[in-house]
């Protein structure tokens, strides 16, 4: 399954489908929280809060590609990702585009 972020594909025909969209929420470690709110109030990276985004964002991602998949489609086109929400301990994030389809006869890419 691929994913572009850009609009069309240059040198390739394809059919647009509908829209499809994945959200994925990643509940993070109660005592994480507590560390990450004293690093925060000191100043610094949160590293532990950029992995929750990371894996909640993969997560997202691979729940689009199933959904785009089981849609029938080859890939997805104009690919987002909202800017993700952290709340009480946990992570989430939407990714949407538009699915589309490889014209008959046209070469699909490896």
């Amino acid at each position: 399954m691929r994913i572009y972020t850009v609009e069309s594909l240059s040198g390739r025909r394809i059919e647009e489908g509908e829209l499809i969209y994945a959200n994925a929420v990643l509940a993070a470690n109660l005592l994480r929280d507590v560390r990450e709110a004293i690093q925060n109030a000191i100043g610094g990276k949160l590293r532990r809060y950029e992995g929750v985004l990371d894996r909640v964002t993969a997560q997202a991602i691979e729940a689009l590609k199933e959904k785009a998949a089981a849609a029938g489609y080859d890939g997805v086109i104009g690919f987002r990702i909202s800017s993700p929400y952290m709340i009480a301990g946990s992570a989430s994030i939407t990714v949407y585009g538009t699915g589309f389809n490889f014209i008959a006869g046209e070469q699909r890419p490896a």
